[in-house]
């Protein structure tokens, strides 16, 4: 006689959903900030993934918000205009004929791709910028290189949130999809915002349940190039202590993760955007796919 069990071959998909039920209860109604850059911002299939890894987070009840830079399609379309992309301090340099090409790549061009594949779903995306309803101010930002303060153009750094527009989105049921970029209430300039830091910024300012940002890489590796051991969880201050290695390109995410940690966001986490759904994956699985940051006294309480 065949068994009850056996003849449900999608019993599996059961246990899946079942392990995502804690996960599921735990972050019901909270706010997630993803940055969404790397890989997964020009490959097609990842880019689909990863607007169906959004919609299916709203449909779980969770409030998301989308974050994003434009590296790979900034450096594009430089190299059309004949400009050539330079970067300190994992930074990219910023002059004023290079801010109108990433102002116009970053609210005209990747947004909108990014608006309409999560609109493929349903009403859901809306695209702003950190200029829009002042939702991020900015100051001129200089880069450290060797302990020297050097001038990269307009580059800035976020002085200000008013989330204020974000949360009414999230209250009407919508995914906010923000550019970084953010006017100066000091000299009226507009400045290109490092995605990262903008995400971590925004964040803090709605109190979020977790910032995750997508990357390159597994995670943050516990001794790079020597090993490519991931580290799963470290604290805040055990973060702090590691950024002086780090590689320049990883420095603007750590540094939003601990921004994030310290200023009232629960966790952090940075994932390997290179995997499809990596985002369900670290949210509502056991295992996760990436690093999580988590503030020094959270750790203490779990001791």
């Amino acid at each position: 006689m065949t068994s009850p069990t056996r003849k449900h071959t999608a019993l599996p998909k059961a246990h899946t959903l079942i392990e995502a039920l804690p996960w599921l209860t735990r972050h019901h109604g909270k706010t997630v900030v993803i940055k969404f850059g790397g890989n997964a911002m020009v490959d097609e299939e990842l880019k689909a993934a990863f607007a169906q890894d959004v919609v299916f987070l709203r449909h779980a009840g969770l409030k998301p918000v989308v974050v994003h830079g434009g590296g790979p399609q900034i450096s594009a379309h430089l190299d059309k205009l004949g400009l050539v992309s330079e970067f300190k301090a994992g930074l990219r340099v910023t002059t004023d004929e290079a801010m109108d090409a990433v102002r116009m790549v970053l609210a005209g061009q990747v947004q909108r791709d990014l608006v309409g594949l999560l609109n493929h779903h349903g009403p859901f995306a809306v695209g702003i910028t950190g200029e829009d309803a002042h939702t991020m101010t900015a100051t001129k930002r200089f880069a450290d290189v060797d302990g020297e303060s050097v001038d990269i153009g307009r580059v800035g750094e976020v002085t200000e949130v008013d989330a204020g527009a974000i949360r009414a989105l999230l209250d009407d049921g919508r995914i906010p999809v923000v550019s970084s970029i953010a006017r100066s209430a000091d000299d009226g300039h507009v400045y290109n915002i490092n995605a990262d830091t903008a995400a971590a910024a925004l964040a803090a300012a709605l109190a979020a349940e977790t910032l995750m940002v997508l990357t390159d890489v597994e995670g943050l590796y516990e001794d790079w190039p020597n090993s490519d051991e991931v580290i799963s969880r470290l604290t805040a201050s055990e973060l702090e202590k590691l950024l002086p290695d780090l590689a320049s390109g990883m420095v603007p995410k750590m540094e939003g993760c601990l921004h994030a940690v310290r200023n009232g966001v629960h966790t952090a986490r940075v994932i390997d955007g290179r995997v499809p759904h990596s985002i369900l994956l670290e949210i509502f699985t056991d295992e996760g796919v990436g690093t999580m940051v988590v503030p020094d006294a959270r750790a203490e309480e779990a001791s």
